[in-house]
Order: structure tokens, then C-alpha cells, then sequence
């Protein structure tokens, strides 16, 4: 065995530990496969020490996509044809001398018989759609965190890099462009609900633009939320209201009633912080209309599966606490938390926070302690995120306001202390 130097040299340039590469490149096996790579440390320390002198065929694809080079450039040695696996034979036909970010792609594609040029089809979209799907359910199951962020970002480059790497319809271009543009905005999901301002408006910007280019007005109107609650993270209220408005005025709204709802109740959020609160009923009595004249049967992309009853109520509850209405808020929130589905554990956190913070505005003491405490993960449950964390702090602050040195608020104190730690 001999030591991969060329391999070495890449990782450290790149600032890469062991394992922070291969779960780098896990990444791009999920992008590739469909399944979540198996890659650890050990592979790694492996292909480093020389113990592995030929990875195998996709573990390489993955390679030279992170860092944009031949296998052979990475220090790999091909085995001789006696050594060589049958399986491995197409692989080393490959011409490794134009290994780009889009190899792991074209390596997918069938070729036309006619042209001999990679085709990009419908089935490869799908593969894609199907990953989306899954990205949508870790969201609403575990919360958006930096590893979402990331693995959205990558499936994002996967579909532009099938824009590159064949033949394709318009039909099927188009798709891309829109699946594109939905990874792109659970990226930017992923950093407003991780508090990440600048990175969220990066992937808005990107975002909107794919969307464009895919000529999806459902895509667009999604987005438009995306920057409703980013404008009103940042207290540009205004623009959040630009941003609502413009949500609402979409075709997407004119054309299915649910996404009318939907762009009604984040109307009516923003109207409400603004203190506009005819505008703000008004908002959501249009909200509730829609909603029930919606058909829960039709085919709609997996993105707005969040958006039924419950979700309804818990915004309609934000709403009611921003116009001082807390006993209104406390009433819609404990129907809502009534409504959620119990795979919605990100979503019970966020409505049971609030539900305490309802009840402490009420002074309520020892209801939104008991509340609060009700709701904060425990040992091995997955950590708040930036999002409902700040919730927390404020439902902190307040609580040692209204009942400074009780044993209420030290007891909670403690709690808070500690998850703030564990987050």
C-alpha cells in the first residue's frame, strides 16, 4: 500500500475533516441514487491510505463532482484488466477526461440509439420529484436545519446539471427548471426557519429566477410566501406586505381556491403585525372561504401538503396575538394543536410554544409553565429550531417580567438553560 497523496492534498485544500467528507459526498450519492449514501470516515481513511486504490464506479462519480477532476487526478489507480470486476468494465470505457459538477448526471442518462447522445427524460425528473418529496417530509417531520439547507441546495444542482448533460424535450427542460427552483426554495425555507437572513435571500433571489424559467406561477406564489416571512423576520414590514399581496395576485390563487387560503392567512399575519385589524379579519374570513370551498382531492405538489385545517388555525392564532386578542389566539391554538397531524413534530412545538405564550399573556403563570415545559424536546429529541428557539427566549423574558424570583420562573429558567445548551 502507498499513501494517496494527491487525494490528501485535495481534502485539505477543500478544508475537509474525514468525515465532513464523507458526508459531503453522502450527499451526492442521495442526489444520485435516490437513497442516502453509506460513506464514513473509514472509507475515506482508506482511499487515503491506499488500502482502496479504485473506489467503486459511483463512489468515484461522486469524487470527481466535489472536486472536479479525474479519479485518476485524485491519485486513484485503475485496476488491470485481470484485476478488473465485470461490473467495473463500462465504467473504465467512460472518458474520465471531461469530468465536470454534471458527470454524476450524464452517468445516469441512456443514449439515443440514433444520435449516441445522452438523453434527459421525464423518468430522471421524476427521480428528482421523488426526492423532493422526501426532502418536504424531513422538513415537516424533523424541522429545517443547515443539513436540509445543504441537501436542497445539492438536489438543486443535480437538476440544472441535467440541463447539461443531454438531450431533452422543452417539456422536460421546463420541469427542471421548476424542480430547480422547489429545491432551491426549501433551501431558502430551510434558512428563514434557521433565522439565516442573508443566505435566505440569496436562495430567494435564485429561486424566483428558476421559477421564471419555468413558467410555474404555483412556484412563484410559494416562493412569495418564503418572502413575506423573510421581509417580516427582518421588520421590513412593508415589503412583507408587498410580498403577501403579491402572493395573492398570482395565477396559482385565481386558479385553485387552497392556494387562495393559503395567500389570504399570510396576508392577514403581515396586516395584523402592521395593527390593521379590519384588514386583518377581513384577510382571514376570505382565508376560511376558500379554504372550504377547496377540493382536499385534487392533485397538488407535495410542498403545500402543510397547509390544512390546523395550520389555518395556528396562523389565524399568530394573527389574533398580534392584535391583543390572546384568550382568541389560546382558543385557536389549542384547536389547532387538536388538528395537527402527529408526524407534524416541528409544527407542535412552534403552536405549543405559542399556546404558552397565549397563556402567560393572560398571566396565566403556572398554566404556560406547565404548558411550555410540555412542549421543549427532551433528551435525544431533535433541537429547536432558530425559529421556535426565539420564541422560547421570549416566552423566557417575559416570564421573569411578570413573575420575577418565583418558583415558576426559576424552574423554567433552568429548562430554557439547559435546551439552550442542548441547541
Amino acid at each position: 500500500m502507498s499513501e494517496n497523496r494527491e487525494l490528501a492534498a485535495y481534502i485539505a485544500r477543500a478544508g475537509f475533516t474525514q468525515a465532513g467528507l464523507a458526508d459531503s459526498l453522502n450527499i451526492r450519492l442521495e442526489v444520485l441514487t435516490g437513497s442516502p449514501g453509506k460513506l464514513t470516515d473509514r472509507h475515506v481513511r482508506n482511499w487515503l491510505t491506499g488500502k482502496t486504490r479504485w473506489p467503486h464506479a459511483k463512489q468515484r462519480l461522486v469524487l470527481e463532482q466535489e472536486f472536479r477532476c479525474t479519479a485518476v487526478d485524485l491519485g486513484f489507480s485503475p485496476p488491470t484488466p485481470s484485476e478488473q470486476a465485470p461490473s467495473e468494465a463500462p465504467m473504465l470505457r467512460r472518458d474520465f477526461a471531461t469530468a465536470t459538477a454534471s458527470i454524476t448526471a450524464a452517468s445516469l442518462l441512456s443514449s439515443s440509439p440514433a444520435t449516441g447522445l445522452s438523453r434527459v427524460g421525464m423518468s430522471d425528473a421524476d427521480r428528482l420529484e421523488r426526492n423532493f418529496h422526501e426532502l418536504v417530509r424531513a422538513d415537516n417531520e424533523g424541522g429545517s436545519e443547515v443539513r436540509l439547507e445543504t441537501r436542497a441546495l445539492a438536489h438543486a444542482k443535480h437538476a440544472l446539471d441535467l440541463q447539461d448533460a443531454g438531450q431533452a424535450s422543452t417539456r422536460v427542460r421546463n420541469r427542471l427548471y421548476y424542480l430547480a427552483s422547489a429545491f432551491t426554495g426549501t433551501a431558502l425555507w430551510a434558512a428563514v426557519d434557521g433565522q439565516e437572513p442573508k443566505r435566505a435571500q440569496r436562495h430567494l433571489q435564485r429561486a424566483m429566477q428558476l421559477a421564471g424559467m419555468a413558467g410555474s406561477s404555483e412556484m412563484q406564489m410559494r416562493l412569495w410566501g418564503h418572502a413575506t416571512l423573510l421581509s417580516f423576520q427582518e421588520q421590513h414590514l412593508r415589503d412583507a406586505l408587498a410580498a403577501a399581496e403579491a402572493g395573492r395576485r398570482s395565477h396559482a390563487c385565481r386558479k385553485d381556491p387552497l392556494y387562495r387560503a393559503l395567500a389570504n392567512a399570510r396576508l392577514g399575519g403581515i396586516q395584523s403585525a402592521i395593527g390593521d385589524e379590519r384588514a386583518t379579519l377581513r384577510a382571514f374570513d376570505n382565508s376560511v372561504q376558500a379554504y372550504e370551498i377547496a377540493d382536499p382531492q385534487a392533485e397538488r405538489p407535495s410542498w403545500i401538503g402543510f397547509f390544512d385545517r390546523a395550520e389555518l388555525e395556528g396562523l389565524s392564532a399568530l394573527a389574533k396575538a398580534r392584535l391583543g386578542r390572546h384568550a382568541e389566539s389560546e382558543a385557536h391554538l389549542y384547536r389547532a394543536l387538536g388538528k395537527l397531524r402527529p408526524e407534524y413534530r416541528r409544527n407542535r412545538t412552534y403552536y405549543g410554544v405559542h399556546l404558552a405564550l397565549a397563556q402567560l399573556a393572560q398571566e396565566e403563570v403556572e398554566q404556560a409553565c406547565a404548558t411550555i415545559a410540555a412542549f421543549l424536546p427532551g433528551t435525544g429529541e431533535p433541537k429547536l429550531s432558530g425559529r421556535t428557539f426565539r420564541w422560547v427566549r421570549k416566552f423566557d423574558l417575559k416570564l421573569s417580567r411578570l413573575a420575577p424570583g418565583s418558583k415558576f420562573a426559576a424552574e423554567m429558567k433552568d429548562r430554557l438553560t439547559e435546551g439552550e445548551r442542548k441547541s
